[in-house]
């Protein structure tokens, strides 16, 4: 399956989100044994064929969550000290959790590269989180991605294909 084009994600996400999330439901009742290891093998097999660098849609539309360690590795490898960093990026969302202030975000570069890549928030490396430990726990967040991902929207797609519920 080729990427959906990054302006038609939202509508077919939109088109595909009762029937995704009446799936999710269905498997947060009873996953398969082989979930991790099926989620794990599509989203490997998507990240084989898939170049973040030629979307970058998530650094574009959303921000990561900061946690503690993540404010402390950025600020020193930005040389300031971790409240500096939070005065001069971030700010406490309705859920008190530490967000940029702003999107797209500030750290992502014309070529769609990331100025912090090797420090990068936890979020950002494990985004669009489709190979995470007990999947089935992480629905609606998966369901929030799919809209912003085409990875993640590809993944969901073969996933419905490879386990039917």
């Amino acid at each position: 399956m080729t990427n959906p084009p990054i302006n038609l994600l939202a509508k077919l996400a939109k088109d595909k989100h009762i029937e995704n999330k009446k799936y999710f439901d269905k498997l947060k009742k009873k996953a398969p044994k082989n979930l991790d290891y099926a989620m794990q093998e599509l989203h490997d097999a998507e990240f084989k064929k898939t170049d973040c660098l030629t979307c970058a849609n998530c650094c574009k539309t959303t921000g990561p969550l900061f946690t503690s360690a993540d404010i402390e590795r950025i600020a020193k490898h930005l040389r300031q000290k971790p409240q500096q960093f939070m005065e001069q990026y971030l700010r406490i969302d309705e859920d008190k959790d530490y967000v940029l202030q702003s999107v797209p975000c500030t750290f992502l570069d014309q070529d769609n590269s990331c100025f912090i890549y090797e420090v990068s928030p936890k979020a950002c490396r494990e985004f669009p989180h489709t190979d995470r430990k007990k999947f089935q726990q992480i629905s609606d967040l998966t369901l929030k991605n799919i809209p912003i991902c085409p990875a993640a929207y590809n993944i969901v797609e073969e996933m419905k294909k490879k386990l039917p519920l």
